[in-house]
Parts: C-alpha cells; sequence; structure tokens
C-alpha cells in the first residue's frame, strides 16, 4: 500500500472522530455514553420512545467512535492496514471506502 495514502486516511479518521464527538455532544450524550439529559430528574428510569431512539442512536455513534479511535491507535502503533483476523494488509480500495476496518475482505466475507 502505497505510504502516501496512510496521511490522508489518517486525517480523514480524525475528521471523522471530531464529528462523531460533536454529533454525540449535541445529542446529550455524555463521556462513557452516559445520557446528559438525564441530570436534575428524579426518576432518570423512565423510558420514552424518544429517549429509545436517542439511546439507540447514540450506542451506534459510540460504537463507530471507538472504531475510529481504535484504527488512530493503530496508526501510532505502526499496525494500520494489517487485518486482524489473517494479518495480511489491507486493500486500499476497502481502506479509501472504510478507513477504520479492521479486517481485510476475504475474513469480512467469510464471517458472514
Amino acid at each position: 500500500m502505497p505510504e502516501t495514502l496512510y496521511p490522508t486516511l489518517r486525517d480523514r479518521l480524525q475528521e471523522e472522530r471530531d464529528r462523531l464527538h460533536d454529533q454525540l455532544r449535541q445529542m446529550g450524550i455524555g463521556s462513557g455514553g452516559k445520557l446528559d439529559f438525564d441530570d436534575g430528574f428524579a426518576d432518570s428510569g423512565q423510558v420514552t420512545a424518544e429517549r429509545g431512539e436517542v439511546e439507540a442512536l447514540g450506542g451506534t455513534l459510540l460504537e463507530t467512535l471507538g472504531e475510529t479511535e481504535d484504527a488512530l491507535q493503530k496508526f501510532d502503533a505502526g499496525t494500520y492496514g494489517r487485518c486482524e483476523s489473517c494479518g495480511n494488509q489491507i486493500a486500499e480500495a476497502r481502506l479509501e471506502a472504510m478507513p477504520a476496518a479492521r479486517l481485510c475482505i476475504n475474513c469480512a466475507s467469510s464471517r458472514r
């Protein structure tokens, strides 16, 4: 894989991380997935349909954030672009489409 592609992918991952942090903050989801809009209520366990939707979306965003941060840590460790399953290099096209990809296309396909 061309090393010149890595800085571009790192920039994309950093932008995605920042975007996810902003989106979670706007939704009222603080660090650790805590719902900040629960503060000040006697019964924070009350569940409404809207709250359930916010929690579901927040969970998805937190998962994506975790994958993005893991990919950035791999950059720092020098292991970015390696499949976590087989250890082979992940194809450039896959990383361009999914910069936080953990698996090569062969391993990802075999898990389905």
